[in-house]
């Protein structure tokens, strides 16, 4: 059933409509009549109150769980507080400054992006979720580094200045020189290009005879190819962390609900379809629910925000999942916050 619009309750049912959803939001607990009647500013009964209460019932917008007297928000109930009601809570200048600072260090993307997934749990209480970038960046220049023991140390370096760097094991000793002879022949090869474009541009080279390498340098090349290769077909299109958040208090007694979010999380790829459908949005996204086919059954809340890389092209998706009684409020402006915090060191 559609929920009516904010501006068809009465004053007197939007007041106690909102406190309401705020204490459930607060506590995770149906709110009732006799706590209401305890706030300030509801000069009402108690047989008032549930006057207004059993109208927002039939309204489809509170529910009253079999086991409380006390009433909480359906999902109808949520869509419209968030639409129409939610108050943001932006977050404070202490608080973007330790986003920026926690997600910021320098290091791998992939740490970043770790990080900024537990960021998210920690920000929310549930569990945070990031897509990786789809976007290959364009490679500037490739270096072997000697480490000695039959290891050398692959450097690549991108356009936009971001370096990342993983460890050979060459087996054999290796002249420097060599290293030096590989690296140059891969930088000439990369400048502009992705990896995968550089690696099918010098693996048809290398099988037509018309590279000027030798064995040796040319075995090099391979294996720095391959390193890369298989790192990239290795990464996850999705990171997530704290999801033991989602066993709090309140989920001891929905067991089901929390053990079927656990197995759809598992499912990442499912869930990464989920956040593209967001990839588009100008604005922070809100699931609620049922909303979503993915999360009918386990009845959860999904808030998600692309994020841009410095040319204003969306890479990647970031967002939380938990229980539908999230705080929107604060969740909302965080996360976005955090989306734009990201696409900063996306090249």
């Amino acid at each position: 059933m559609a929920s009516p619009p904010i501006t068809d309750l009465t004053d007197r049912a939007r007041e106690i409509f909102r406190l309401v959803v705020e204490g459930y939001l607060d506590s995770g607990q149906p709110v009732g009549s006799k706590t209401l009647a305890g706030q300030g500013g509801v000069n009402l009964s108690p047989a008032s109150i549930r006057s207004v209460l059993s109208d927002l019932e039939s309204l489809g917008l509170l529910a009253a769980p079999h086991t409380s007297a006390g009433r909480m928000p359906t999902e109808s109930g949520l869509r419209l507080f968030v639409d129409g009601m939610m108050q943001m809570a932006e977050p404070t200048r202490a608080e973007r400054k330790a986003v920026e600072q926690q997600i910021g260090r320098s290091g791998p993307i992939e740490q970043a992006l770790e990080k900024t997934s537990t960021l998210l749990s920690d920000i929310s209480g549930a569990a945070g979720m990031v897509m990786v970038p789809t976007r290959e960046q364009k490679l500037a220049q490739f270096n072997l580094v000697h480490l000695g023991q039959g290891r050398a140390l692959a450097v690549v370096v991108a356009e936009d200045g971001g370096i990342e760097n993983r460890v050979l094991d060459l087996g054999d000793a290796l002249a420097p020189s060599l290293l030096e002879q590989a690296s140059n022949y891969i930088t000439a090869r990369l400048a502009g290009r992705t990896l995968a474009e550089a690696a099918t541009a010098m693996r048809a080279e290398l099988a037509s005879g018309r590279s000027q390498l030798d064995e040796a340098s040319r075995d090099l090349v391979e294996r720095g190819l391959a390193v890369w290769s298989e790192d990239a077909a290795q990464r996850p299109v999705l990171i997530v962390r704290g999801q033991a958040k989602l066993l709090d208090e309140a989920a001891l007694t929905d067991l089901e609900r929390v053990r079927s979010l656990l197995d759809d999380l598992e499912n990442k790829q499912s869930v990464a379809e989920l956040l593209e459908t967001a990839r588009e949005a100008e604005a922070t996204r809100i699931f609620i629910g049922s909303e979503n086919r993915l999360f009918a059954l386990s009845g959860s809340s999904v808030i998600a925000s692309p994020y841009r890389d410095r040319e204003g092209r969306v890479v990647g998706v970031l967002g939380v999942i938990g229980p539908t009684r999230l705080n929107y409020a604060r969740v909302v402006p965080m996360v976005d916050f955090t989306a734009r915090s990201l696409g900063k060191l996306i090249g």
